[in-house]
């Protein structure tokens, strides 16, 4: 089974906050191109540095922006490959499913599933207030835009769900050999990191129940399905699909996307709509089609063979 298959008597729970550390500071490296090209454009204009990065999505072009942030989570996901292996000593499929193989079918249904719901939702809120919207596109910056983001946007999706729902979830899994402990910290932390959006000082804090629901949705399944192929699959739809598709001067990435929102945010019924109704569908579908059962001990039960490898 997936967190069990992170349970060894050598995985102390010190090992994953020095893995984590050690991811974060690779992530930081990836960051140098563009914290030094931030500098080199301050210093180019006149500008001391805390001027030119008080906004950093607005200081270059979209497609640079978008290329130089990305970069991180290049490293970042190296990083997580090489405390995988040589920290824990696991392989990364053990972090990725519990099947002898990562199951593609599964990460490609999971993705179309979601890209066809949010192209839909988007359709069905530009009908209703078109207003709200211009068209944006512009054929070579979008092009350049998908090839940037086909490559790079499923890598910084990777790296979220291998840190969270792969190895912080098999981490917690070790603290407390038990399911539902590991769901709540790893829902919770992956929430409270986007606390920092640019969508929550413009909403206010209700907007994390989205965010933490998404996390607690993302977690669900990948233990439901004994690996995270779906929560795969979902995380690089949503965010690919959002940057091509709408953009607005407002959100966390500013995007050569075919849309531009030029409503004012607010908090509605678009918060609350994907966790308490779209996300419950989408595991409806799931479950009919991977066959799930046992939903109770799979996200509350205790953690299985403890007592073997303890």
């Amino acid at each position: 089974m997936f967190l069990e298959q992170g349970i060894k008597p050598e995985n102390k729970f010190w090992k994953y906050l020095l893995g984590s550390v050690f991811i974060i500071s690779a992530s930081f490296v990836g960051q140098i191109p563009l914290i030094a090209a931030i500098e080199f454009k301050a210093d180019l204009e006149g500008k001391n540095f805390s001027t030119a990065s008080g906004n950093y999505m607005k200081i270059f072009e979209p497609n640079i922006t978008l290329f130089l942030a990305m970069i991180s989570f290049v490293f970042a996901i190296a990083g997580i490959y090489l405390v995988v292996k040589y920290k824990h000593n696991q392989t990364f499929l053990s972090v990725t499913t519990s099947r002898p193989k990562v199951d593609w079918n599964r990460i490609l249904f999971s993705f179309f599933l979601w890209s066809s719901i949010s192209v839909l939702s988007f359709f069905i809120i530009y009908f209703i207030s078109p207003e709200n919207f211009v068209l944006n596109f512009k054929l070579g910056p979008f092009l350049i835009l998908v090839a940037i983001g086909t490559i790079l946007i499923p890598i910084q999706t990777s790296t979220e769900e291998y840190v969270f729902r792969g190895y912080l979830m098999q981490g917690f899994a070790n603290l407390a050999h038990n399911r539902w402990f590991p769901l709540v910290m790893t829902s919770v932390i992956f929430g409270s990191l986007h606390w920092g959006n640019p969508e929550i000082s413009k909403m206010g804090d209700v907007v994390m129940i989205y965010y933490m629901g998404t996390g607690l949705f993302l977690g669900i399944i990948t233990l439901m399905d004994e690996g995270m192929e779906l929560a795969l699959g979902f995380h690089a739809a949503n965010n690919l699909v959002g940057a091509l598709l709408v953009t607005s001067d407002w959100s966390a990435f500013q995007t050569h996307a075919i849309f531009k929102d030029l409503s004012e945010p607010s908090v509605g019924i678009d918060v609350l709509l994907p966790v308490v109704v779209i996300y419950p569908i989408v595991l409806f579908i799931f479950s009919k089609k991977y066959g799930w059962t046992n939903w109770k001990e799979k996200l509350t039960g205790k953690i299985s063979n403890v007592e073997l490898n303890a």
